[in-house]
């Protein structure tokens, strides 16, 4: 059975303009309107609200609501928890990256898990110059290195449990690299980590099922209890799915993301999954996400 929880959180993102919050806050209400429960036959299993979005910086944490992620980290693991205690699959409405932290901190109480990590970005490599977002930093662009034990032990060692994932136990499909990356961030060590990877010169070369084939192959010969996959919407071409704050000028179809999420949630390892960064606020007309709750029912069809 699969239970929809609301995680709608968008602490690990950054203001889009002055005094905004970031409109991913609404992906949860804005899927459940296209139907998402329906279509995925599913329990209704509520929400995990966050604390209020904070503006200025936290240089105790580093990070940006550092302080309220570290609550809701722990809120959400722990309602997690409870819907994979009644044996269900969870699909979980984000919501930043920056979501990853639960379900991840969820499962280590439980085991040792892994995950598919669908995104175009690695949210792993660190600043080159952390000093230049000092306070600031974003849970949604570092989510990967957060929950493979990078970062402040606040956000990556709850309950002694550092990491939540290892990286070996990790499968990266969709990375593209954008000229600015090579600017600010220090991707040598993305590139050195035990990740393994799919981007997507590798999908252009032999296709998206030949990428999902060889993440679940890699997560199933792993010796882990099973994974949870992530979902970043902006894995997607920018010309079907705009409605991200860093929109990907080679991403995957519709057509390809569906056949990589069915044959990831077709293994009997897979136990759960989450949706995030799609921005409802940057889809007035509200098509990106119909076609988007399309793709999530049709992975699970």
């Amino acid at each position: 059975m699969i239970a929809v929880l609301d995680a709608p959180s968008n602490l690990g993102l950054r203001p889009p303009r002055e005094g905004h919050e970031p409109g991913v806050r609404r992906l949860a209400r804005a899927l459940r309107g296209h139907g998402i429960v329906g279509r995925l036959q599913a329990e209704d299993a509520g929400r995990v609200d966050p604390p209020p979005y904070v503006f200025g910086p936290d240089h105790e944490t580093g990070y940006l609501n550092g302080p309220g992620l570290v609550d809701y980290t722990e809120r959400l693991a722990a309602c997690i928890g409870e819907v994979l205690d009644r044996g269900e699959f969870p699909v979980v409405l984000g919501g930043d990256c920056g979501i990853l932290l639960g379900p991840m901190l969820a499962l280590r109480r439980r085991g040792v898990y892994g995950l598919a990590h669908l995104d175009g970005h690695d949210d792993y490599s660190p600043r080159r110059d952390p000093s230049a977002v000092a306070g600031r930093l974003v849970a949604a662009g570092m989510a990967l290195g957060l929950v493979t034990g990078h970062g402040p032990a606040a956000l990556t060692d709850v309950e002694g449990l550092r990491p939540y994932v290892e990286e070996e136990h990790v499968a990266h499909i969709g990375l593209q690299r954008e000229p600015e990356d090579f600017e600010l961030f220090d991707l040598d060590a993305f590139e050195a980590s035990r990740v393994r990877r799919f981007p997507i010169e590798y999908i252009r070369e032999h296709g998206a099922d030949s990428a999902a084939e060889g993440a679940r192959a890699h997560l199933e010969a792993a010796p882990i209890v099973g994974y949870w996959i992530h979902l970043d919407a902006d894995i997607l071409d920018k010309s079907v799915m705009p409605a991200v704050d860093s929109p990907n000028p080679d991403g995957l179809s519709f057509e390809e993301l569906t056949s990589v999420l069915r044959t990831l949630v077709a293994s009997p390892r897979a136990v759960g999954l989450h949706v995030a960064i799609y921005d409802p606020e940057l889809d007035p007309d509200g098509m990106a996400g119909a076609a988007l709750t399309d793709t999530l029912g049709a992975a699970f069809a």
